[in-house]
């Protein structure tokens, strides 16, 4: 099956790619090795000149890349832009953060001297989805650049031309041949990458089931992995939120990447004393999206990726709706081509629905109704999920101390959830294991070897 490159605004197909033969993998894998022997002795001072020269590529050539996302994948227009502005960020942060997070740590023992020292693993393999087909490609390959390893990445089918790009982003800022390649090849040839004694771990980002299977494969070679994967982000409204401020984060929260984002706000729980006011709120603010072509400055609801998870996401609301959840807003099936999906509103969200248990991926918010604020952190906790979470109140203490009681891998206080180059990002539970981003980050895929000295 080739790499389908389509519009899912349109349903045009832009081009398609040949994936790439499985009897090529070992010959491109030693390529990289090699490169990366090349690349480890060089200093951190080296290594950020061309994370730098990354950086001011992605920013020289942002439009192109944006035009790009937007094509492939429906992103809004600036919102593409911003994710290019944020891939160089990143870069930028562990270029001059780097030396510092990954010098010799001293630590005491019986022992004249002892420290431990953060060294390369080797070459590491990408498995990225197309939900942010930049951002999630350089916030593993940033780190990975200043620890000194090779990757190789196997981005999702629909977006071969971003996967593209990306890498000859990194030969336009002259990193060195073969120490960066996207492998386009089937997701069943993940595994004889895996196999490979080049090899020496994996990340992957992506759905829960994606995530067993990569885990598994991961288990049984031997190979570290840190997965990040889908989630069901709570979004708790206290009786004493500003509800001016948190209806209007709401929608960003839930409806940027036309709620496309394992940490969109896909659950509002909301306490009994505001729950009426706040959902009529969120339902006007969510009746003035409009949906249209993402290239559009006046477009403010993108398409879905594709036209098969539109009707997935549809079934979910339907099935949803039959067993007891109120539509509100929208909830069917546009006229016309593209991947179009309204804002849609659900109330009375309620145990039983596959709103309820299932990760919706797409532009539809959730209402939980919550007998108390006890019985929100309860209904917060009810999920195999465990990503993201945040809580609205006018008393921090109060919602630090409920953030505490919250089983997620971050929680955001009157705000959005996001990713920050500086704050650790991950989950628990079926959300995933393992940290991104931050020193935290950075040290995941590396050898961290203990020297003693007598």
């Amino acid at each position: 099956m080739p790499y389908l490159s389509l519009n899912p605004a349109t349903g045009k197909v832009l081009q398609q790619f040949a994936s790439l033969d499985r009897s090529a993998l070992p010959e491109i894998l030693q390529h990289v090795a090699l490169a990366q022997q090349r690349w480890a002795p060089l200093s951190f001072a080296e290594r950020a000149s061309y994370l730098h020269a990354i950086a001011d590529a992605l920013l020289a050539n942002k439009d192109n890349y944006a035009q790009l996302m937007t094509l492939e994948m429906g992103k809004l227009r600036r919102e593409a832009v911003a994710e290019i502005e944020k891939s160089a960020l990143v870069c930028r942060f562990y270029a001059d953060n780097a030396a510092q997070q990954l010098a010799p740590e001293v630590i005491a023992s019986d022992a004249s001297h002892s420290y431990v020292r953060f060294e390369p693993l080797g070459v590491l393999l990408g498995v990225m989805p197309w939900n942010y087909p930049f951002w999630q490609v350089f916030r593993y390959v940033a780190p990975a650049r200043m620890a000194g390893t090779g990757w190789v990445l196997k981005h999702a089918s629909n977006v071969p031309q971003c996967a593209l790009a990306v890498e000859q982003v990194c030969r336009d800022a002259g990193l060195p041949e073969n120490l960066f390649r996207t492998l386009l090849i089937k997701s069943r040839d993940v595994e004889a990458v895996l196999a490979s004694p080049h090899v020496q771990a994996v990340t992957l980002t992506g759905s829960e089931a994606a995530g067993r299977q990569v885990a598994a494969l991961a288990g049984q070679n031997l190979k570290k992995s840190v997965l990040e994967l889908g989630g069901s982000d709570p979004f708790i409204v206290l009786a004493d939120a500003d509800l001016d401020w948190a209806v209007a984060q709401a929608i960003p929260a839930r409806f940027t990447n036309a709620g496309q984002s394992c940490i969109s706000a896909k659950r509002f729980i909301v306490v009994p004393q505001i729950a009426d006011a706040f959902v009529a709120r969120l339902q006007a603010a969510m009746a003035l999206l409009q949906p249209g072509d993402p290239d559009l400055d006046e477009t403010t609801l993108a398409p879905l990726a594709r036209v098969d998870l539109r009707d997935e996401l549809h079934q979910q609301v339907q099935d949803s709706i039959s067993a007891g959840a109120r539509p509100l807003l929208g909830c069917q099936v546009p006229d016309g081509p593209g991947a179009f999906y309204p804002a849609s509103l659900l109330d009375r969200v309620a145990p039983g629905q596959r709103a309820y248990t299932e990760e919706i991926f797409g532009p539809v918010a959730l209402v939980l109704r919550a007998a108390d604020e006890n019985d929100a952190i309860r209904i917060a906790n009810d999920t195999r999920f465990g990503l993201g979470s945040s809580v609205w109140s006018r008393d921090i203490a109060r919602a630090e101390a409920i953030a505490a009681r919250i089983e997620t891998g971050n929680c955001y206080i009157n705000s959005l959830v996001r990713s920050d180059p500086r704050l650790p990002f991950g989950g628990i539970k079926a959300s995933g294991y393992g940290r991104e981003l931050s020193a935290y980050g950075i040290r995941v895929f590396v050898n961290l070897k203990t020297v003693w000295v007598r």
